[in-house]
């Protein structure tokens, strides 16, 4: 068993597709075929099911998924600690972070870190709040952004930013002309929302919930696994969203949206990390760069 032969089984069972797992790699469709039949038959069992062109993984191959993971992550962490010894010359850093994070909060500091230090590649994944704990949690990520606090006790987080969240319809939308809403049009809708997991949803639906909405009864039109995808249906007329002004300032300035008069409370941003794994120098050098791209004053060029 080999860490290649590990990173084409886990690139394989991520994307239940051995071509798109071979082009991620650069690999040949057959280098990784066989890398998966080596490993079935170092282990004498199936990794996967092969039905016509899908593939799915066996329960030995979910079982395998987690350790081969772990393992992966341990390798790069060993990787990245020999790194160090040389500075910060060169090395990789792994983050996960929420859709919001990923497209409208991090992209500054990931280019002012990348001019700091040129050599380290830093290797970003989108996901949902959800997704991006359990790839920290299962040793995934070195690094992941998130929306909200988790409950998991393998995970540690900090307050590295703050959101406003706002409530938007199209110019057509019956509530786009009126100045207040009663808590029954609220629950009325309809909404266009992300999916399940996603901290945009968490937060909306928790703040109705305080105003005195029973969200059992939110009528949901419409669920979307991105923010793009949600602003673009509302935009359409398909019903009304809550999400980040981030994401809605240049359709509501360019008259595609209009923002409606729900007071939703502000949100945290977060960033998460495994409490027991080692921390790397990039890592405290990523998040002190951050940091003090935070402190600086407001219209500093």
């Amino acid at each position: 068993m080999t860490l290649e032969q590990l990173r084409a089984f886990v690139a394989v069972a991520e994307r239940e597709h051995v071509t798109r797992a071979a082009e991620h790699l650069n690999l040949t469709q057959s280098a990784v075929s066989s890398a998966v039949a080596a490993l079935e038959q170092e282990f004498g069992i199936k990794l996967f099911h092969r039905v016509g062109r899908g593939i799915t993984q066996t329960e030995a191959g979910k079982f395998f998924l987690v350790e081969a993971t772990a393992i992966l992550a341990r390798a790069e962490a060993a990787q990245t600690g020999m790194n160090e010894f040389t500075g910060l010359t060169r090395g990789r850093l792994t983050i996960h972070a929420s859709q919001t994070i990923s497209s409208y909060f991090l992209p500054p500091y990931l280019v002012e870190f990348h001019n700091q230090f040129p050599g380290v590649e830093l290797v970003v994944s989108a996901g949902n709040t959800a997704q991006v704990a359990q790839a920290v949690a299962t040793g995934s990520a070195e690094l992941g952004f998130i929306e909200g606090p988790v409950s998991d006790p393998r995970l540690s987080t900090t307050i590295v930013g703050t959101d406003e969240m706002t409530v938007v319809v199209a110019p057509n939308h019956p509530w786009a002309g009126r100045s207040s809403l009663m808590l029954e049009d609220l629950a009325a809708g309809p909404w266009v929302l992300r999916e399940d997991g996603s901290g945009t949803r968490a937060v909306f639906t928790e703040a109705l919930g305080a105003l005195g909405v029973d969200t059992a009864q939110l009528r949901l039109q419409i669920a979307l696994p991105s923010n793009e995808a949600v602003r673009r249906t509302v935009e359409q007329g398909a019903g009304a969203a809550a999400l980040s002004l981030l994401v809605c300032t240049e359709s509501i300035a360019a008259g595609r949206l209009v923002r409606i008069n729900v007071k939703l409370p502000k949100r945290q941003f977060y960033v998460v990390q495994h409490v027991d794994h080692y921390r790397s120098r990039i890592v405290t050098a990523f998040l002190n760069s951050i940091d003090e791209q935070l402190k600086e004053p407001k219209g500093k060029s």
